[in-house]
C-alpha cells in the first residue's frame, strides 16, 4: 500500500521504495500536464473526476509531486463579479486527487502581479472577507441542501464550516485537516488535503457536489466553477456542480476518541482565596452508519471557550448571545428551525421578534454563569431524504439548581429540490424543578430557479407550542414569510405571532404577547462607470407590532436607506442621511438607563443616521465610523461607534472599537460606554496568541481575556486561557478594583480508527 505523505492523519513524511519508483514513473510521463477533463451532465451540470493518486503527497502548499502533475485541472473558473459571466481576468487551475483515505485539492492561482496579492490573516477560522481566498463546498450526499466548507488564503488560514438549509452557514464547526499555500512569481498555490474520516457521506454514493471560487480582493474579483451568478450565494448548495470517480473511500471502522485533561486555577478577590481543580473528560466520535454519526462528550470542559462581547441593552426585550462552545456548534445546523424568519439586509435592523424553540445556551449556562455539564449525546446525520438530530444532555447540580437532563428532537425531511417540512421537540426547564416541553413543525419551499429562470424565491411557516407546568392556553407562536433574495431587487414579507404565555424552556423568546408584521426590500443597481461604486443598495423597511390582549399598537418603525454605495476601491458608504420614524407605546415604567424611568404612554421619534463609513480592510490601516442622531423617546440621543484596526500581515492585529449613546431626556440625562481592544498575533497557522479586552461603564466591569491554542498537528490541541476583572470605583474614574481571576488549560489529543 502506498503511505500519503503530509496528510492531517499522517503528519510525518514516508516514502517507501515503491512509493519512490511510482513517483519517478509518474514524473518521467508526466512531461506536460494533462488537458482538463470537464463534462456536463445531461441536466446542464459541470462534472469533473477525482484522479486516483499513483504516488506519494506531501501537503506542503508546492504542487511538484507526480500525481498532481499527470492529474488533468477541472476546467476554467466563471467571473460572477465585477463582470458576470465573463472569463476571469487571472487564470487558476484545479485538480482534484482521492487515494480512498483523504481527498485531496491542488489550486494553482497565477496572478500577473504576484507581488499584489492579499493574505492578512492565518489564524484559525480567520474572517477572510479582506483577503484574497480560496473556497471549497463538498456536498457529500449530494442533497443539494447540506455541504462541508473549507477555505485558506495565501498566509495558509484554516478555515472550516457547514453550509445548511442550502444558504445557511455555520462556521463554528471544526474537523481535522490540513492545508498549505506557497507564494511564487506566478502567484500562490493552495494544497487541501481532507481525510475522509473527517466527513460524512453515504456508503456506495461515488458522485458529490462540488463547488469552488477564487477571490481577488484587490479587484473585488468573484470567479466560480458553477454557479457563477450574481443572485446566488457560494453556500447555495443547489447549484454546486458534481464531483464523480469517489470510489474506494475509506472511513475505517467510523470511531475517534478525544480524552483531554482539564484544569482551571481561581482566585476570588473577596476572600483571597485560590482554588485550583482538575478534571480529565472524553469527546467520542462513532459513525453508526457513513451517513449518521454519535457524537458523546463526558465529564465536558469548556475552559478554552471565546468570551462574550459586551452589550448594553437600552431596548425592551432581550439581546441574543450566539453560542460558541464547540460540543453545541458542531452540526448545529441539523437543529435550525425556520421561525427566525428572512434575515435583513446588512445596515437594516434585525425584526427584535427572533424565535428560536431550541437554544442550545440553555444547557450548561444559568444567568452567565457556568453549569457543569456531566454528559451530552447527540446523534446527528442523515436516513435516505431525511436529516435527524437528536440531543440529551445531563448537567450536575450546583448550590443554584439541582442536576437536570435535557432532550431535543429534529427531523427534517427533504422534498422537491430545494425545500423541506420538519419538526422539533424538547424537553426539560434549566431552572425550574417543573415540567416544560416544545414540540413544533415548520416548511421551507425554496427554488433558485423561479418559473424556470434564474431567480431565488423563498415561503417559509413555522407552528410551535410550549406546555409548561403552571401555564394554561395562549402558549403558541407561529408564523409565515415570503423573500426573494436577489441580487438587484431583494423585497420580502413576514408575519409572526408570539402569545403571551408561549415560553419554550430550552429556547429563546425576544418578546412576547404580539403579532409582528414586516415587509420591505431593496433595489441594488450595479452601475457600469459612476464615481468607481460598485454596487448601491436603496432599502425601504416597515415593521409593526400589535399588542395580542388589547389589540393596540405597540410599536412601529420605517427604516430609509437612501445612500448604501459599495465602492470598487474596498470602501463602503453605507449611509447619508438614512431616516428611521419610530412609534413606542409603553404599557409600564420603563427603566432605560439607572435613575432613568420612562412613563407609561405614547411617543413618536425619528432617528437619522446621518453618516456610516467602513474603510476598506486589505489595507495596514482601516476604520469605521458611524453617526446616528434626533429625537429619542421623550428627548434626543446622539449615538457614536467608531474603530481603528491595524495590520501587520500577516501576524499581527490590533483593533480598538467603541459604542457610545448620548441621551438627554427630561427624565434624566445618561451615556452608555462599551470599548474594546483585541490584539491577536499568530507565529503560524497553529499558533496564536489572542488578547481581548472589554468595558462598560453600565457594569463598570473592565474584563481582560488572554488565549493560547498551539495546535501540534491536527487534532491535538493545548490551550491556555486567562481571564481577570476589575471593577471602576465610583468616586475614582481611573482607579479599578482587581475581582476574581481564572485561568483555563485544556490539553486534548485525537485518535482515529
Amino acid at each position: 500500500m502506498i503511505r500519503v505523505t503530509g496528510s492531517p492523519d499522517e503528519p510525518a513524511r514516508v516514502a517507501g521504495p515503491l512509493a519512490l519508483a511510482l513517483s519517478a514513473a509518474c514524473l518521467l510521463g508526466a512531461a506536460t500536464p494533462a488537458a482538463a477533463q470537464v463534462t456536463e451532465t445531461a441536466r446542464g451540470v459541470r462534472s469533473a473526476a477525482a484522479t486516483l493518486a499513483q504516488s506519494a503527497i506531501t501537503i506542503d502548499g508546492v504542487l511538484d509531486e507526480a500525481a498532481w502533475t499527470s492529474a488533468p485541472t477541472i476546467g476554467q473558473l466563471v467571473q460572477r463579479q465585477p463582470d458576470e459571466g465573463r472569463p476571469p481576468t487571472e487564470r487558476t487551475e484545479i485538480r482534484i486527487l482521492h487515494d480512498g483515505t483523504a481527498l485531496y485539492i491542488g489550486v494553482m492561482c497565477f496572478d500577473s502581479e504576484a507581488g499584489r496579492v492579499i493574505g492578512t490573516q492565518m489564524g484559525r477560522d480567520a474572517a477572510l472577507g479582506s483577503d484574497d481566498r480560496i473556497e471549497i463546498l463538498l456536498d457529500t450526499f449530494r442533497d443539494q441542501r447540506n455541504a462541508f466548507y473549507f477555505a485558506t488564503n495565501p498566509a495558509g488560514a484554516l478555515v472550516d464550516g457547514l453550509a445548511f438549509a442550502n444558504g445557511q452557514t455555520n462556521n463554528e464547526w471544526d474537523t481535522i485537516w490540513d492545508v498549505r499555500t506557497q507564494r511564487s512569481p506566478e502567484g500562490w498555490s493552495a494544497e487541501f488535503a481532507i481525510p475522509f474520516k473527517s466527513l460524512s457521506f453515504p456508503a456506495g454514493r461515488t458522485v458529490w457536489g462540488f463547488n469552488v471560487a477564487r477571490h481577488i480582493y484587490r479587484k473585488l474579483e468573484e470567479v466560480r466553477w458553477t454557479g457563477a451568478r450574481l443572485d446566488l450565494r457560494f453556500a447555495q448548495v443547489s447549484e454546486a456542480g458534481e464531483l464523480t470517480n469517489m470510489v474506494g473511500l475509506s472511513q475505517g471502522i467510523g470511531l475517534e476518541l478525544r480524552p483531554f485533561l482539564g484544569g482551571t486555577l481561581v482566585h476570588t478577590s473577596a476572600d483571597g482565596r485560590t482554588k485550583v481543580t482538575g478534571k480529565p473528560g472524553l469527546d467520542m466520535f462513532y459513525n453508526v452508519t457513513p451517513s449518521l454519526k454519535l457524537t458523546a462528550t463526558v465529564n465536558t470542559d469548556f475552559g478554552e471557550t471565546e468570551v462574550d462581547a459586551r452589550q448594553i441593552n437600552l431596548g425592551r426585550f432581550s439581546l441574543f448571545f450566539p453560542e460558541k462552545r464547540a460540543f453545541f456548534t458542531e452540526d448545529a445546523g441539523v437543529f435550525s428551525f425556520t421561525s427566525t424568519g428572512p434575515s435583513a439586509p446588512g445596515g437594516i435592523p434585525a425584526t427584535g421578534a427572533d424565535v428560536h424553540p431550541f437554544f442550545s445556551r440553555q444547557i450548561g449556562l444559568l444567568a452567565g454563569e457556568e453549569v457543569p455539564l456531566d454528559f451530552g449525546v447527540k446523534l446527528t446525520g442523515k436516513v435516505g431524504r431525511t436529516d435527524l438530530g437528536l440531543l440529551n444532555a445531563r448537567t450536575r447540580a450546583t448550590d443554584a439548581v439541582p442536576d437536570r437532563s435535557f432532550v431535543v428532537g429534529r427531523i427534517r425531511r427533504n422534498i422537491l429540490e430545494q425545500s423541506y417540512v420538519g419538526g422539533i421537540f424538547t424537553d426539560g426547564h434549566p431552572a425550574l424543578d417543573t415540567s416544560s416541553r416544545t414540540f413544533g413543525a415548520d416548511i421551507r419551499l425554496a427554488t433558485s430557479r423561479l418559473r424556470g429562470g434564474t431567480r431565488n424565491f423563498v415561503v417559509e411557516g413555522y407552528a410551535v407550542r410550549s406546555l409548561t407546568e403552571g401555564r394554561h392556553g395562549r402558549d403558541w407562536s407561529w408564523g409565515v414569510s415570503a423573500n426573494y433574495p436577489n441580487d438587484f431587487f431583494n423585497p420580502q414579507v413576514s408575519v409572526k405571532e408570539v402569545q403571551e404565555n408561549f415560553e419554550p424552556a430550552l429556547g429563546f423568546v425576544q418578546r412576547r404577547n404580539v403579532r409582528m408584521v414586516r415587509a420591505g426590500g431593496g433595489v441594488n443597481p450595479r452601475p457600469r462607470n459612476l464615481f468607481g461604486i460598485q454596487q448601491m443598495f436603496h432599502d425601504v423597511y416597515f415593521t409593526h407590532f400589535t399588542r395580542l390582549d388589547t389589540g393596540q399598537t405597540e410599536s412601529w418603525d420605517v427604516f430609509l436607506t437612501f445612500v448604501d454605495w459599495h465602492l470598487k476601491s474596498g470602501d463602503n458608504l453605507h449611509s447619508i442621511f438614512d431616516l428611521n420614524p419610530t412609534y413606542e407605546r409603553l404599557f409600564a415604567p420603563f427603566r432605560i438607563a439607572p435613575g432613568v424611568v420612562l412613563q407609561p404612554g405614547e411617543y413618536r421619534f425619528t432617528r437619522m443616521r446621518v453618516f456610516s463609513f467602513m474603510s476598506a480592510s486589505r489595507r495596514p490601516w482601516s476604520g469605521s465610523f458611524n453617526w446616528t442622531t434626533g429625537n429619542y423617546w421623550s428627548g434626543t440621543a446622539d449615538q457614536l461607534s467608531y474603530g481603528l484596526t491595524y495590520k501587520l500581515p500577516p501576524k499581527l492585529t490590533v483593533a480598538f472599537n467603541s459604542n457610545q449613546t448620548f441621551a438627554r431626556l427630561p427624565e434624566g440625562d445618561f451615556r452608555t460606554t462599551i470599548l474594546s481592544w483585541r490584539a491577536d498575533y499568530t507565529t503560524s497557522p497553529f499558533l496564536a496568541f489572542s488578547n481581548y479586552v472589554q468595558y462598560d461603564n453600565r457594569s463598570r466591569n473592565l474584563g481582560w481575556q488572554s488565549r493560547v491554542r498551539w495546535t501540534m498537528q491536527p487534532g491535538n490541541d493545548v490551550f491556555f486561557v486567562l481571564n481577570q476583572g476589575w471593577i471602576q470605583e465610583e468616586e475614582r474614574r481611573l482607579a479599578f478594583d482587581a475581582q476574581d481571576r481564572k485561568i483555563s488549560a485544556k490539553v486534548q489529543a485525537s485518535r482515529r480508527f
